[in-house]
């Protein structure tokens, strides 16, 4: 590196200051991570969260996780009494693999201080907790099925066509995707129909977050069921369609969130950086890939929305070996020469930093895409050089950085994972 660059120290919360006044009044603030399993991430954005949260408004955390399992934590921590028994006992609702991502130690303090924060809040200020994935096609159809009886309502039988549809695939999302693959018998007109059935039933104006969220939830759970169905027929076709299906889909939910929640409502957002860092600006671009932190630049401008990006040199991750696999502790080895993680290593010999783009865009050689390391819940230390660097022009790709040199393993429950998942589409499983 010609020059150093410039960096903020990374110890403690108060050290997040620059960030906080970097970040000002923007609406949207996305908080990335170079795993699924590293704990010093999870602590992080649970430090800046709060934060962001305490300090300037913001009404609620949307994560890369499914809308049935994270709407039961979200209408778990807006109650005033504890009706979970304990933060494990309610994080057991994240059964599909890999279970780890939400059902952990780290999420569990994270979950304890929302509820604990909300209780001194007023019913309609309570901060909430969504999923903005699209992977709960069965669970999301259960959900609204649930929903449509309990409210006996002429969205019923529209609800029971659609179930009926998938029932011959076993809840098996692979299974469907591959009966569909070559003929046009599948179920796209059922999910669309029961779409525009629930959303005519739930059309009326109603007072008060919590009625509107109710049926908020149950709409929400129909479109999950029709992009999903979208999902699983693009996904044998590979390339990008079944990525861009994906990140759209989580796209459109934070849209109707924040619309949800008002014209001055602000989200937090935690994915994976490949999720939230411009896709403009990594190699996903010639691939005609898009991703939530280039839409929501898109839709929202760039001016009212801010990235953090987050990686390490090296340490530990929890990961499986392939999809599906028991999750097991990693050793993530010293990222490769010349990448950006071996150069903030070099620079800050072990010491960890906070950098804003806004302060590294005159350093020309930035301006240059570089290999950026990033680890999915299928990971495969030996072979990650060969795949697992993806090239960021970094100042562009983020607004910040947060370096952690030396990072853990995160601590997961003990959370049996149910047998019906989606395959693994990616070798980086992101």
């Amino acid at each position: 590196m010609k020059t150093a660059l410039p960096t903020h120290p990374l110890r403690t919360a108060s050290d997040l200051d620059p960030l906080m006044q970097a970040i000002g009044d923007k609406r949207i603030v996305l908080l990335g991570e170079a795993s699924h399993g590293t704990a010093e991430y999870y602590t992080w954005r649970t430090t800046i969260s709060k934060r962001l949260i305490q300090e300037k408004g913001f009404q609620f955390i949307a994560v890369e996780g499914d809308w049935p399992d994270c709407f039961e934590v979200n209408a778990a921590i807006k109650k005033d009494e504890v009706t979970y028994g304990s933060v494990p006992q309610l994080l057991r609702t994240f059964n599909r693999w890999p279970t780890w991502m939400w059902g952990n130690w780290e999420i569990v303090g994270l979950v304890d201080w929302l509820h604990t924060h909300n209780r001194q809040q007023p019913v309609e200020q309570r901060v909430g907790f969504y999923g903005l994935d699209v992977y709960s096609l069965w669970e999301s159809l259960q959900e609204i099925l649930h929903y449509v009886e309990k409210q006996g309502d002429g969205a019923v039988q529209a609800a029971q066509r659609a179930f009926q549809c998938f029932e011959p695939y076993g809840n098996d999302p692979q299974e469907y995707a591959q009966a569909i693959a070559f003929v046009s018998d599948d179920c796209q007109d059922e999910v669309t129909d029961m779409l525009r059935a629930l959303r005519k039933q739930t059309a009326q104006q109603l007072d008060g977050l919590a009625d509107r969220e109710t049926k908020f939830g149950a709409d929400q759970n129909a479109l999950v069921a029709v992009n999903a169905e979208r999902y699983y027929r693009a996904m044998l076709r590979g390339g990008s369609a079944s990525w861009n299906v994906r990140d759209n889909h989580m796209m459109e939910t934070l849209t109707r969130l924040l619309d949800l929640h008002g014209p001055d409502s602000k989200a937090i957002i935690w994915e994976h950086n490949t999720h939230v860092g411009d896709a403009r600006y990594t190699d996903m671009r010639r691939e005609d890939m898009v991703n939530v932190g280039q839409l929501t630049r898109e839709a929202y401008g760039r001016e009212n929305v801010f990235i953090a990006g987050f990686g390490s040199y090296q340490g530990s991750v929890i990961a499986g070996k392939k999809w599906g696999a028991t999750p097991e502790k990693m050793t993530v080895p010293a990222a490769t020469r010349d990448s950006w993680e071996h150069q903030l290593h070099q620079q800050l010999a072990g010491d960890n930093a906070l950098l804003l783009s806004s302060e590294l865009r005159e350093h020309k050689e930035l301006q240059q895409p570089i290999g950026h390391r990033a680890i999915g819940v299928v990971y495969r230390p030996e072979f990650e050089r060969f795949g697992n660097y993806v090239p960021s022009v970094i100042p562009d790709r983020y607004d910040a950085f947060l370096f952690i040199d030396e990072t853990q393993a995160l601590h997961p429950l003990p959370t049996h994972a149910d047998e019906h998942n989606p395959p693994d589409l990616y070798p980086s499983g992101q």
